[in-house]
């Protein structure tokens, strides 16, 4: 058998750099003997996420285009001429049978340039709002992985696999059990928990929701759990000065996700594509706050897609510093509530994602 030579490009945020780091392991699981080599952004957290996760990665210096200051964009057309070039050579260098997008600036010169030289492209959409990138690539895709129903909006119906979002696989092992993991927050397993999580950046409008509120924390019978991400830890930690709140734990980052998760009765978060998928497979009751600053509001129509069939609480951003934490505090009282959030959430799951896009990968390359 000829040896499996993969390339996987993308990234940016952890919704795009979690999915592809569990395709290549799935393709791994596969084929021990495949050899897969990831292409970033110079400067975006892939290009330290990627060799932590074990695989070699290769920088190119795109950058997205500024909306506000047009002749900025020189440089920026400047830089993608270039990162073309240099995926051209990272291409035929290693000589891949495949190459794989997952979305993110650097995705777009290095399909392009594979679907050009005659490689088999298969991209991924996290979203139920497709982005710019993988929208412009579907044209060259033979394969398009959806997490979605109804993506023929966006992409040829014959190339659409329903697949689902891959996963981070520690969130579904975890053997924590509930108890355990409330103990390793310091706080009472017979208390009803919150967990509050802005994404691995944190998220202002989340933060504010609880700054405005502590009296409704301090006189509630929950306890809480509240990640603050690590842009706004200084800020908080200066605000919260003073104040001792026993029901309240405060961190910048949670490295255990599944035992915060095992903690949680009900969960306050982004409405990311990744986050959105972990929800579903392990059927948490959530509130989505949908981040405004993200592009075409896919955020919004993610949580929407949940909303609508009851399988999670959705707060708009502008309105959920007034009204979130008294709303998250009623909804984790009510056990029938959480009890059917739970129930329709798991309906949504779509399980194994990473194994059923890995095979489509090998299948692709085995073709060339």
């Amino acid at each position: 058998m000829e040896e499996l030579r993969v390339i996987i490009s993308g990234g940016g945020t952890g919704g795009h750099i979690f999915p592809a780091v569990s395709i290549a392991n799935a393709v791994k699981a596969l084929r021990p003997d495949a050899k897969i080599l990831f292409v970033g952004a110079v400067g975006r957290m892939e290009m330290q996420r990627v060799p932590a996760a074990g695989y070699d990665i290769k920088g190119l210096p795109i950058c997205g285009f500024d909306r506000k200051n047009l002749l900025k964009n020189f440089k920026v057309l400047y830089k993608i001429w270039k990162s073309q070039r240099m995926a051209k050579q990272i291409i035929k260098d290693f000589k891949p049978q495949v190459a794989v997008g997952v979305g993110g600036y650097a995705s777009g010169p290095t399909l392009n340039k594979a679907a050009t030289m005659g490689i088999p492209c298969l991209i991924q959409e996290q979203n139920s709002y497709a982005g710019v990138t993988n929208k412009l690539l579907a044209k060259k895709a033979e394969k398009i992985c959806v997490a979605y129903e109804g993506m023929e909006r966006f992409f040829p119906a014959e190339k659409i696999i329903l697949t689902g979002n891959p996963v981070r696989q520690a969130l579904l092992d975890t053997k924590v059990s509930r108890e355990d993991a409330i103990k390793s927050f310091h706080l009472d397993p017979a208390k009803k928990t919150i967990l509050l999580v802005g994404g691995s950046l944190g998220a202002r409008t989340i933060n504010e929701s609880v700054l405005q509120h502590l009296d409704l924390i301090k006189a509630s019978d929950a306890q809480f759990v509240w990640q603050t991400g690590k842009y706004y830890s200084a800020e908080i930690a200066e605000r919260m000065k003073g104040e001792h709140i026993p029901n309240l734990v405060i961190t910048d980052f949670i490295t255990d996700m599944g035992a915060a998760y095992k903690a949680a009765d009900l969960v306050i978060s982004r409405a990311g594509a990744s986050s959105i998928s972990e929800f579903c497979l392990i059927g948490k009751p959530v509130i989505l706050v949908p981040s405004p600053n993200v592009a075409e509001d896919h955020q919004t129509k993610n949580a929407l897609a949940l909303a609508n069939r009851d399988a999670a609480i959705y707060v708009k951003d502008a309105e959920a510093p007034a009204t979130l934490l008294e709303l998250a505090i009623k909804t984790v009282a009510d056990e029938q509530k959480l009890q059917s959030l739970s129930e329709n959430v798991l309906k949504l799951a779509l399980p194994n994602s990473a194994d059923i896009i890995a095979k489509e990968v090998i299948k692709l390359a085995e073709r060339k």
